[in-house]
């Protein structure tokens, strides 16, 4: 498979669409970003790595590192992770209060905001220094480690986080929040702080197509099964409330980030990363999903 040809050849097709779309503007600083970056890099299981246009800028990789916080949860909390937190898609918006009434505080799943409170309340219980031990995880995934939390973004999203505050504090009034909010919500709002570029982004996620091993150094992260479950999650969770229409279109384990970027997995294949500021109304990267569909139709690979 020559994915690089593909690449260039659906990065020129879909650089021409009108740009559609609009950036993050109720966080102040991702409203400041150039709303014609477009980037996108691959990495391959058998070591091809790709990159085309704005792929080596870093950018604010927001709801994405709620996959990499699960996967430390993951491996780290002694206990069942899925009591408190559930598997299922949400079917509403990511910052959704509806469905915490009627589920008695347990949120669908781990990528929407309320889910991913409920597993930083689990790190925050279960590791010393959560904030740095994230960090220190996050850079063992690949050889790359220029990575950290942005404090400009994070408190930009502080600012106007009114609605993450309800949330946590309406999940605390369930006693499923078991520390402090407010440490809660500084560990949320500094995790969707977290910046990479493209290229780091796929290196970073390889270890999910590999059946939970990083391949730079062969370590074994999660399980085969944790990696195979981490991979659905995605799959079924990964796009809020069009997570269906990226299964139906795209057929990749994947998630997005309100900064624009995206990230997909195709199994003992490849993963690859997509960034494009513009938001369709269901908060994914408008040429994100176009050139992630193109993709999959051109190469013919999918989950499917």
């Amino acid at each position: 498979m020559n994915h690089q040809k593909i690449i260039q050849e659906v990065f020129s097709k879909v650089n021409t669409l009108e740009s559609k779309g609009n950036l993050a503007s109720y966080i102040p600083e991702l409203a400041n970003l150039n709303p014609d970056k477009f980037g996108v890099h691959i990495s391959t299981t058998s070591s091809i790595k790709y990159g085309l246009g704005d792929y080596k800028e870093k950018f604010s990789i927001q709801s994405i590192a709620k996959v990499l916080s699960l996967c430390l949860a993951f491996k780290t909390f002694d206990g069942n992770i899925w009591e408190r937190v559930d598997v299922e898609p949400s079917g509403t918006a990511f910052n959704s209060l509806v469905q915490l009434e009627s589920d008695n505080g347990i949120p669908r799943n781990p990528f929407i905001n309320a889910g991913a409170m409920v597993i930083c309340d689990i790190l925050i219980s279960n590791l010393k220094n959560p904030k740095e031990d994230l960090l220190a995880f996050i850079k063992s995934l690949s050889a790359n480690n220029d990575i950290n939390y942005s404090a400009k973004i994070a408190a930009s999203e502080k600012s106007v986080g009114y609605r993450n505050v309800a949330l946590c504090n309406f999940i605390k009034s369930f006693g499923n929040i078991k520390n402090d909010p407010n440490e809660v919500l500084d560990f949320y709002f500094d995790l969707c702080s977290l910046e990479l570029s493209c290229e780091h982004l796929s290196d970073l996620f390889l270890f999910l197509a590999n059946n939970g091993k990083t391949p730079h150094n062969n370590k074994q992260i999660l399980t085969k099964a944790q990696s195979q479950r981490v991979n659905a999650l995605m799959q079924t969770c990964g796009f809020y409330d069009e997570s269906g229409e990226f299964a139906f279109k795209v057929g990749l384990a994947g998630k997005s980030g309100v900064g624009g970027g995206i990230i997909a997995i195709l199994p003992n294949e490849y993963s690859i990363v997509v960034w494009s500021p513009k938001l369709n109304e269901k908060g994914n990267s408008y040429k994100g999903m176009k050139f992630l569909e193109n993709f999959t139709t051109l190469t013919e690979q999918s989950l499917f």
